[in-house]
């Protein structure tokens, strides 16, 4: 079984609650999945099967993008820490000029290629590090970045060099590590969610642009 076989028998075609226009290929249960994929991977250890869930930080952006379109329009984008690609595919909906969906897992980017022929647009996928790179884009998004200290420790600084030049958005459903300076809130709203990946059905979850360090 190759990577695209996987996903699909793995996954159902469904649509996040906040942004029903979009079609992803969703998993139902994550611990059922997560051993799948170590089995299919033939490794242990790996990381959470993130691209399989329409996580509440890059719905609220898909929303965003797809109610004001014209934010997007002719830009050149990055999807960064991408998993289902969902606010990149919002983005190419909404006439990006390109988009990148970016994530280190490379079964994100056969989920995203999966997701984005489900609703008939195209974006490019990188499995790279791409922290610390030159800033190559107008706008790049984070959904739900913030899970963990490392990882915000990591990837904070690099969007404030890259805030310079590029506008930077930071959706967040209240997650211990977010930063609690260099954000400017854009819109706030309560994204429905599961028990299988939260601690309740809702989570109030806040859109930020990153202020330039």
């Amino acid at each position: 079984m190759n990577e695209i076989e996987f996903v699909t028998q793995q996954t159902v075609a469904a649509h996040p609650p906040l942004v029903p226009e979009i079609a992803l290929h969703l998993a139902t249960e994550i611990t059922p999945l997560w051993q799948a994929t170590e089995t299919h991977l033939a490794r242990s250890g790996i990381e959470p099967p993130f691209w399989a869930f329409a996580w509440p930080g890059s719905q609220l952006i898909a929303r965003h993008v797809l109610d004001n379109p014209e934010l997007v329009a002719g830009r050149r984008v990055l999807d960064f820490a991408s998993g289902s690609g969902l606010a990149g595919i919002a983005c190419a909906m909404a006439g990006a000029a390109s988009v990148l969906c970016n994530d280190i897992d490379p079964m994100a980017a056969f989920a995203v290629a999966l997701n984005a022929g489900l609703n008939n647009i195209a974006v490019e996928t990188e499995t790279a590090d791409l922290v610390g790179r030159d800033c190559a884009w107008d706008l790049i998004l984070c959904g739900d970045i913030c899970y963990n200290a490392p990882m915000a420790a990591h990837i904070m600084p690099w969007l404030q060099r890259c805030a310079r030049t590029a506008e930077v958005w930071i959706a967040d459903p209240g997650r211990a590590y977010r930063p609690t300076m260099g954000l400017a809130e854009i819109t706030s709203r309560i994204v429905p969610t599961s028990e299988e990946l939260e601690d309740r059905t809702t989570r109030r979850t806040t859109l930020y642009r990153v202020t330039p360090a």
